[in-house]
């Protein structure tokens, strides 16, 4: 058998953290379909329906005028409609609104931020750690940017301050920011005022701020009974043409179709114009078919219904989550605040577990998964040899509810046997 590293011209193209724990779990049997395993690694939330949710799609009817290729940038009905969306969540009695021209559709956000990511310039462009696996290669694979790890303390519940984010803007000549908000794998969110100032600093000091709101609808820091809470730059902006904003969301998290890979990404038209050269030539489109399917899904009322039964659900997991491995001597330095994540420091566990890779290795004796830390320090082309978050595992509540007691069982016992 030929070793694939022999075959002239191939480089050798890592697996992202989710998919490496996946494929390993795979040789030890894990099937989706497999009652006695649970996937605490993974990204996608449960797929069915949730109390006081509206009614799921599970039947759909193709125009097949749809089999052809769709526009690059997406059907201009369903851009639109996602335009109205903004305006109606996040800009009402704002002068600027957004149009379809504003509106980018993509099949996927990996795809929406390749996009974006081709489209980049010579510029330094900085990003957080820790922060979510995929943008390691997509930070690698483009040559024109240059990418600049900024390093989140967990003394500051993994925030970065003003002045600091400001100072590494102005001190790194940065022309782009890479964020997840909330983040994937902290959960930690930027709101309100702070989410403001963000705003202002990529406006006054011209850096674009690339915000992969993919969690938006994971939010957990308003009151229990009240209205959903949905957060997005878009409600900071000012001129949707000038500011430097450029926001990236989908189907796949806050309405939880994943296997839709429908995205969009939202900013300023010259933007959207660059994107879309990029999308011409590397992917050539998102889904046709699916497009008109989307339509109902994105009216404001069918989104803050669907909104408030998920963020009820899960909620009440992540609390579940939290209290069950707080009693298991697992710290939590930042509880979730948005997302479906727990980033747990594993450094009180016994060895060999207070390690992620080996903590997710022996939950494999056990039947459950996790992501070891260590995949969430990206490192574009391994330019650091240090790895970061070796103590750490980001462990999902993404699941159901009885994937989540059956996962959490298994960790406790992994523990006990090494006790």
């Amino acid at each position: 058998m030929n070793n694939p590293q022999t075959i002239p011209g191939f480089r050798d193209v890592p697996r992202t953290g989710v998919i490496y724990v996946m494929h390993q779990a795979r040789q030890r049997g894990f099937a989706y379909d497999n009652p006695e395993w649970a996937n605490l690694g993974q990204g996608a939330p449960e797929i069915g329906p949730l109390p006081g949710s509206p009614p799921r799609i599970n039947q759909l009817s193709i125009n097949p005028n749809h089999h052809e290729y769709g526009p690059i940038t997406g059907q201009i009905p369903l851009r639109q409609k996602v335009a109205d969306l903004y305006n109606t969540l996040y800009r009402k009695g704002k002068r600027s609104q957004y149009t379809y021209e504003n509106v980018s559709i993509a099949g996927g956000g990996r795809v929406a931020l390749t996009r974006l990511a081709a489209a980049l310039g010579n510029i330094n462009m900085g990003h957080f750690l820790p922060d979510y696996t995929a943008y390691e290669e997509l930070l690698s694979v483009f040559k024109a940017f240059t990418s600049i790890p900024i390093l989140l303390d967990p003394d500051y519940r993994y925030q970065i301050p003003l002045e600091t984010l400001k100072k590494e803007i102005l001190g790194r000549g940065l022309k782009a920011m890479l964020i997840s908000n909330p983040c994937n794998p902290t959960g930690q969110l930027a709101e309100g005022a702070e989410l403001q100032r963000w705003v202002q600093l990529a406006r006054r000091y011209r850096c674009s701020f690339i915000l992969d709101e993919f969690y938006s609808h994971y939010i957990y820091t308003g009151q229990a009974d009240a209205a959903p809470k949905l957060v997005s730059a878009a409600a900071f902006v000012e001129d949707v043409n000038a500011d430097p904003v450029i926001l990236v969301d989908g189907l796949t998290k806050g309405w939880r179709y994943p296997g839709w890979r429908i995205s969009w990404t939202v900013g300023p038209q010259e933007v959207i114009t660059r994107v879309a050269s990029a999308g011409s030539f590397l992917d050539g489109g998102a889904n046709n078919p699916f497009q008109s399917e989307v339509m109902d899904l994105l009216d404001p009322d069918c989104v803050l219904q669907d909104t408030a039964a998920t963020q009820k659900h899960f909620r009440k997991k992540r609390d579940y989550v939290l209290e069950r491995l707080y009693d298991m001597g697992i710290g939590v330095e930042a509880e979730p605040a948005g997302t479906f994540y727990v980033w747990a420091n594993l450094s009180q566990l016994p060895k060999p577990l207070n390690d992620g890779l080996s903590f997710f290795k022996a939950g494999l004796d056990e039947n459950v998964i996790t992501v070891p830390g260590v995949f969430f320090d990206v490192n574009p082309e391994r330019r650091r040899t240090y790895a970061r978050y070796r103590k750490y595992a980001r462990i999902s509540f993404g699941p159901e509810m009885a994937a989540l007691e059956r996962g959490l069982d298994a960790i406790e016992r992994l523990i006990a046997r090494h006790s």
